[in-house]
């Protein structure tokens, strides 16, 4: 049998990490995900592009 597929995407996510929040991080998560419409997943990876874009330029 072959492994099951999902779609195909030019950007497939294959790392995971683990983070350990405070009630604060996960409250302000969540209104972030609630006003922008984007998941959590999506809003993290946005919060570092972000903070990568400001500390690439020093």
């Amino acid at each position: 049998m072959s492994p099951k597929m999902g779609r195909p995407t030019a950007d497939p996510k294959t790392h995971e990490t683990r983070i350990r929040m405070s009630d604060e991080d996960v409250r302000l998560l969540a209104i972030c995900c609630e006003k922008t419409g984007m998941t959590k997943a999506d809003v993290i990876r946005q919060g570092i592009r972000e903070v990568y874009e400001r500390v690439k330029e020093k």
